[in-house]
């Protein structure tokens, strides 16, 4: 088990920033939004705050894996309506969702997995940033929604990663009407891994964790990069980018272990902090 001492010990240290980034001795950030008033919206200064805890942690090359959590009853609640209201020009906008579309693509190139831990609702950018992530556990009492059409405003930026995760008529659904679907519906869509009770939330998301951690840092990274890049490929250019990734992987120590280990049979022993 991890250190949740230490873990507390950084909550007290970051208790009233926008966001609570943390390390333990595994190298598991912990990122928590935290402006559960305002439902965790993401306004300017969340997204800068988000983007330099992800920036953190793609600079540590000891890293392992990232849960994004948050604070609140709302995991998310997206876009900060009154603050994009207050500026309504074109430019101000652009750089808005440019702001945002590189946070969003930041999570994609960490080269660890990240996991959404979902305790609330997610909405609009929200619910964006669920499907940009990795793998993602929900409570029983999570919602999710696209709902910006409600206001007029298309969910153009969530859809980007929504129909790569949900089957186009599921999430054109989500787009066009705006309408909330549960925890179960989202598991049976392939919006979310796992939905449990809010009380098993933590340790659901550490069973993740803990099998993530048993396996190569070299092999998960390359893995990553590859099912993101593959994915925008014609399957030609996908096989030959996946067999290429593959050699080079067999030739990283850890995966000659683990065959030698396979072969002889008995537990790989990984390299110390791969």
């Amino acid at each position: 088990m991890h250190d949740a001492s230490s873990t507390a010990r950084a909550d007290q240290s970051n208790a009233g920033a926008l966001v609570q980034l943390q390390r333990d001795a595994r190298g598991v950030f912990t990122l928590n939004l935290n402006d559960p008033a305002r439902f965790n919206a993401l306004g300017s200064s969340m997204l800068a705050a988000l983007q330099a805890a992800i920036d953190t942690v793609a600079a540590d090359a000891t890293a392992r894996v990232l849960v994004l959590a948050a604070q609140g009853r709302a995991f998310c609640a997206g876009h900060d309506l009154k603050e994009m209201a207050a500026d309504g020009s074109l430019a101000s906008h652009q750089a808005l969702f440019a702001r945002c579309s590189r946070m969003m693509l930041s999570l994609q190139k960490l080269p660890v997995p990240v996991i959404a831990q979902v305790q609330g609702m997610a909405t609009a950018a929200g619910c964006q940033l669920v499907a940009q992530c990795d793998l993602a556990v929900a409570s029983e009492a999570a919602s999710f929604a696209t709902s910006g059409i409600r206001y007029g405003l298309f969910c153009a930026t969530p859809s980007v990663p929504l129909v790569r995760n949900v089957p186009i008529k599921k999430a054109m659904e989500m787009l066009l009407t705006g309408d909330f679907i549960d925890a179960a519906t989202a598991l049976d869509q392939g919006l979310v891994n796992r939905v449990v009770a809010p009380e098993a939330l933590a340790d659901a998301v550490e069973a993740l964790v803990l099998s993530i951690l048993d396996k190569p840092r070299t092999a998960v990274a390359m893995g990553k990069a590859l099912v993101y890049q593959q994915r925008e490929l014609g399957i030609e250019a996908a096989y030959q980018l996946a067999g290429q990734t593959m050699a080079v992987n067999m030739q990283d120590a850890d995966a000659r272990e683990g065959v030698e280990a396979f072969v002889q049979k008995r537990q790989p022993g990984w390299r110390a902090g791969a």
